[in-house]
């Protein structure tokens, strides 16, 4: 495999594309994208360990004085701060009469049931038993042994990232009507990104495959496109760390080390008894280049711009996970 030529990893981030190529005239991927080489990434993913644990939302969103909810296959689950602002979860209904316990308020760490005043502190009461829960500095984490059916961990696997203190970091989340398999399988195929993408990455080529359990990389050279023929040329590698995780790490090119994790959770049956999945994207970028500072210090203003490109990306591929789950279900599904 060979490194990023000169041209493409010099000092400035950005450079310029020596000329546009039609969307059409893309040299084509479909013989590359093996069904079998992706299915088989997947089956190899869905055996590692997940030790239970489920992703419910991004740390920044909890807040000191409300709880967040979120419903993981099939069951409600809440999530506040205590007084000491480390993490409580447990079971989102209460157990005297029902009340959703994720619309009630936190009053000094202790989650206050508002239909009749019972008080969580995070311990167990009248019925109601806590769950695990971690804090990542990027996610939220709940352990639901029934629902996972492994066996349990004391924290979930984090893959490598750089330290959420010293990055640029945003969470974006989205559902659709699909299992996790679906996103998973999706972001296992670097090879679309460029046709389906086209918005946001050019001159996409996947340089490196998996050669099984000791090299389950997917490696591209990708540019990221920013403005008119500007771009941003890296190369980047795809693994899936856990059944229901997909990381994107930069190798080489601006930002080396940053990472792109994608985490699908299920959620349950809709109404018509089809499966919902919600995507959690957390992107923690860093950078040794001296303007980054500033860009940390900006980051309120860009994590609206970094969850808004990650909303359009998501609106197709969850569309691509989402038409992968009919397929699958109804035996139309070509792999």
């Amino acid at each position: 495999m060979n490194p990023i030529p000169s041209a493409r990893r010099g000092r400035l981030p950005l450079s310029l594309r020596r000329r546009r190529v039609p969307w059409e005239r893309q040299r084509p991927t479909w013989r590359d994208a093996k069904p079998a080489l992706i299915a088989q990434a997947l089956k190899r993913a869905q055996a590692r360990p997940s030790g239970n644990w489920y992703v419910v939302g991004a740390s920044r969103a909890l807040r000191d004085d409300r709880p967040l909810g979120r419903t993981v296959a099939g069951q409600e689950v809440v999530v506040w701060r205590g007084r000491d602002g480390r993490p409580r979860a447990g079971p989102g209904v209460c157990p005297h009469l029902g009340a959703p316990l994720a619309d009630s308020p936190v009053r000094c760490g202790t989650l206050v049931c508002h239909w009749h005043g019972l008080a969580l502190n995070g311990g167990p009461v009248a019925g109601w038993e806590p769950l695990p829960v971690h804090d990542d500095g990027v996610l939220l984490w709940a352990r639901l042994d029934e629902a996972g059916g492994e066996t349990p961990l004391a924290a979930p696997v984090l893959p490598r990232r750089p330290d959420p203190a010293g990055a640029l970091t945003a969470v974006y989340e989205a559902a659709g009507t699909c299992e996790p398999e679906d996103v998973v399988a999706n972001r296992l195929d670097p090879w679309h990104g460029a046709w389906f993408h086209p918005y946001s990455f050019v001159d996409l080529t996947v340089v490196g495959t998996p050669g099984g359990e000791d090299d389950d990389r997917f490696t591209v050279d990708v540019s990221f496109k920013v403005a008119g023929r500007l771009v941003v040329p890296v190369r980047a590698e795809f693994t899936a760390p856990g059944p229901r995780t997909v990381v994107m790490r930069i190798t080489e090119g601006e930002g080396a080390g940053s990472v792109v994790e994608t985490h699908a959770t299920p959620l349950g049956p809709d109404a018509s008894g089809r499966p919902r999945t919600a995507v959690t994207e957390a992107v923690v970028a860093a950078s040794d280049r001296r303007g980054f500072a500033a860009a940390r210090a900006a980051a309120p203003l860009l994590r609206p711009l970094v969850r808004s490109a990650a909303g359009r990306l998501w609106r197709d591929d969850l569309a691509y996970a989402e038409r992968r789950w009919r397929l699958r279900t109804t035996g139309r599904f070509p792999g």
